[in-house]
């Protein structure tokens, strides 16, 4: 167990979060314990899934980062196994794996994000951040975004209470950028996390996926109020709200 030496009074003020980190790399939570410490987090390490549950039934933590490939339990079992059991807490998976389907697995085993390895410190921080503002309360299988609702689990859309199909690839968009409405995401970003290393990934991709979405989405609105927000020079966002 890793801890924070607070010095001055304000730091004192601060609450450290508490994270749990389980990985059977050791190189990778050093380098991920480092980071987090230096960012005033309270850090717990584990080697392997059995561990990791068994500190998850005895111990309360404010998120968990979660491996998927350990020998053993596994972190989509261990995931599964900890919702089940009724917890709640934030949980933010790493992979090694790129393929859609593999990352919608994690998902809908549980996990609140993922992220895919090799991955930059910065980004890890910034998800966790996220995390850790959400209010546990939020924290459902349903996402919800104006009109727009997303049941993580059975993978339905509806707008306006009206079911909407998708494909596979698009369905993976919108759950990225409904999770983390009003958050401008470049091109690079959107094809890393969601396209990853496929073969079709490319700007063009992107691009008539967006169209895709727009033409359901937005239901034939000409206005340029869409849904999905286009930031020139910087990337898309979905909108909260649409005039």
């Amino acid at each position: 167990m890793q801890t924070v030496q607070c010095n001055g009074p304000r730091l004192k003020r601060v609450k450290m979060a508490k994270i749990l980190i389980v990985d059977d790399d050791q190189d990778m939570i050093e380098m991920v314990s480092h980071w987090l410490t230096a960012e005033h987090y309270t850090v717990e390490s584990c080697f392997d899934g059995e561990d990791g549950l068994h500190r998850l039934k005895l111990l309360s933590y404010d998120a968990i980062i979660l491996d998927i490939t350990m020998p053993g339990l596994d972190g989509l079992e261990v995931c599964r196994r900890f919702r089940q059991s009724g917890g709640d807490t934030p949980i933010l998976m790493l992979t090694g794996r790129s393929r859609i389907t593999e990352k919608e697995v994690g998902l809908d085993s549980g996990a609140d994000d993922y992220l895919v390895k090799p991955f930059d410190m910065r980004e890890l921080l910034a998800r966790l951040r996220a995390l850790l503002r959400r209010p546990r309360a939020l924290q459902s299988d349903l996402l919800r975004v104006g009109d727009i609702e997303l049941d993580t689990r059975s993978f339905e859309v509806t707008r306006g209470g009206k079911k909407i199909r998708l494909l596979p690839i698009d369905m993976a968009l919108l759950e990225l950028l409904m999770r983390h409405p009003e958050e401008v995401f470049s091109s690079e970003a959107l094809l890393d996390r969601v396209w990853h290393c496929d073969k079709d990934a490319t700007n063009n991709a992107l691009r008539c996926s967006i169209k895709r979405l727009r033409d359901v989405l937005d239901d034939g609105d000409k206005t340029g109020n869409s849904h999905i927000e286009t930031i020139p020079k910087v990337g898309y966002r979905l909108r909260s709200k649409t005039d």
